[in-house]
């Protein structure tokens, strides 16, 4: 490998800030206490179609963690090596029942909201506004709001997701809020969901890895 960081021992995240999907990893990393490396690849920084970077992963796609001589890519993955790895019996779940439920709700993600959240993002956001199309976008949005409405049910009356504490769980689903709560289309009151987000602001680790500005991503209008 040619860039220092990645010989170098410890670990090393690779991929944009501005990707949920590396964001979710550095918050958990940011969490945890661990120090670690970051190259930014992929997006504006490009670096993903070279040959050093598909031995890393074949699908080309960040994050990458490297802890060693251990290569990782799958976000959700990465966050329950991580977890394993630096925090047994902790931000995983204490026992059985808790890490499933948290499992539970990083698959609800991936498969309700999360195609929701990346097809508005790409409406409100990403394309220009000749190429967006109306009706997708509020398809998207109500698909969405309907999840997030599930969401706000489970979390009246609690603080997290499982239990009384953090879970891998929380690191998933918190980290769309931000973008959730920042794009512009209509949202419904949510009031248990905007409790847990103001709760989730008020960690440091959070702000830092979750709450990455996305305006470097958004189509420049000729």
């Amino acid at each position: 490998m040619s860039d220092p960081a990645r010989n170098a021992p410890g670990l090393t995240l690779i991929g944009r800030k501005t990707s949920i999907n590396v964001q979710k990893v550095r918050w958990l990393l940011l969490e945890l206490g661990q120090d670690h490396a970051h190259e930014e690849l992929g997006g504006a920084f490009g670096g993903l179609q070279t040959d050093e970077f598909a031995a890393l992963n074949p699908n080309r796609l960040v994050p990458v963690l490297i802890d060693g001589d251990l290569v990782l890519w799958e976000s959700n993955a990465i966050l329950r090596y991580l977890a394993r790895r630096y925090s047994p019996g902790g931000i995983e779940g204490a026992n059985p029942a808790q890490i499933a439920q948290a499992d539970m709700w990083m698959e609800w993600f991936q498969n309700r909201p999360l195609p929701q959240l990346t097809a508005l993002f790409y409406q409100t956001v990403r394309l220009p506004l000749a190429e967006r199309d109306a009706g997708l976008r509020d398809a998207a949005a109500a698909r969405l709001n309907e999840a997030y409405a599930l969401l706000d049910r489970h979390l009246d009356g609690r603080d997290f997701l499982v239990g009384d504490s953090l879970s891998l769980g929380d690191i998933v689903v918190g980290t769309s809020l931000f973008r959730y709560f920042t794009m512009e289309f209509e949202r419904p009151a949510l009031p248990a969901l905007e409790t847990y987000y103001d709760r989730l602001q008020t960690r440091a680790a959070y702000r830092k890895g979750a709450m990455v500005s996305f305006e470097s991503l958004r189509a420049k209008e000729s």
